[in-house]
């Protein structure tokens, strides 16, 4: 088997529709593969009806929602191609993609990770002149000072004529890796629930020489957050376990000081950033989007609780959650 197509879903079955519909057009004499849904306990009554539409896939029901890295993970445990690549529901793709992917890895060993251009539904292209969050630039306001001073450098990095251009890190959404460079990294990891997961497995990579690379030869759709952003619930949801990925990520890749203070600096702006829109959320309550500022205070306070009672940053329901793995 040459090519693992692993697709993560979470109740996000009317995109995830699409996205199979746009594979089951794929037929290939040059290179064989197969798709692995694993859909993360959507426990809706939607799973068997698509197994039973869509025979020619792997669907694996999850045992319940323990993030994007836990699915992507088990899918991978189940898959037998030599390159996988991980697929988000919410995009459609092209045996031309696919086509271009491998060989584009083949032909480049040195590439630990590879993704491809991507647009959304208005045609505009998502930004993938990614940096590795530092101590520097791990904040928006200096990250945009950085960015502001050092514009001719990046411009000079990303600006290329060349096939390939070489980003920190690239999205989750379309990550092509080969079985060597997956096990090397020992996959995923679980400590994420959603969000910096892709960071994180970009900056594994690095660390053991290996390259990040983007190929401007394809060009794929992806709905961003069609799958995640469905409701205010769903979105103060999703909010919130973005901040608590940046407390797994400082946690991971910081150390003495420096943690200590990103993990500082962090908590008190999302309290206090926070408790400011949640307070104009209350003033203006006639303005419905406001009110996921509210939810975003209150999931925070919950799991900066939990956090101190539990002596640890990572997310409750993430996998590696010291009561999950119990």
């Amino acid at each position: 088997m040459d090519i693992s197509i692993v697709i993560v879903n979470f109740r996000g079955w009317k995109a995830l529709e699409k996205c199979l519909d746009s594979l089951e057009k794929i037929i290939s004499q040059t290179f064989s593969f197969e798709v692995i849904i694993v859909d993360n306990y959507s426990n809706d009554g939607q799973f068997f009806i698509f197994e039973k539409k869509y025979k020619k896939f792997i669907f694996i029901e999850n045992i319940g929602n323990y993030g994007f890295s836990n699915g992507c993970n088990r899918g991978a445990l189940l898959s037998k191609g030599k390159y996988i690549l991980f697929l988000n529901p919410d995009t459609s793709i092209s045996f031309n993609a696919l086509e271009i992917l491998l060989q584009t890895a083949i032909s480049h060993p040195k590439i630990g990770v590879l993704s491809c251009l991507q647009i959304d539904e208005k045609g505009n292209h998502y930004k993938q002149n990614l940096l590795f969050p530092n101590f520097v630039r791990f904040f928006g306001i200096l990250r945009s000072l950085h960015r502001t001073f050092n514009k001719a450098k990046l411009k000079k990095r990303f600006t290329t004529t060349n096939d390939l251009f070489y980003p920190d890190w690239v999205s989750g959404a379309v990550l092509f890796i080969s079985r060597e460079w997956f096990d090397k990294i020992n996959g995923w990891n679980e400590d994420y629930w959603l969000y910096f997961e892709d960071v994180d497995i970009c900056k594994k990579i690095a660390k053991i020489g290996g390259k990040v690379a983007v190929t401007k030869n394809v060009t794929i759709f992806h709905q961003h957050g069609g799958a995640s952003r469905i409701n205010i619930k769903t979105k103060a949801l999703t909010k919130t376990e973005v901040i608590i990925s940046k407390h797994v990520y400082i946690s991971n890749n910081f150390s003495g000081i420096k943690r200590f203070y990103l993990h500082s600096l962090l908590l008190i702006g999302t309290l206090f950033g926070k408790s400011i829109l949640a307070f104009f959320g209350m003033l203006l309550f006639f303005i419905p989007k406001l009110e996921v500022n509210q939810l975003i205070l209150k999931n925070s306070c919950i799991y900066y609780f939990n956090a101190l009672k539990m002596k640890t940053w990572i997310s409750p329901r993430a996998m590696n959650y010291p009561k999950n793995k119990a």
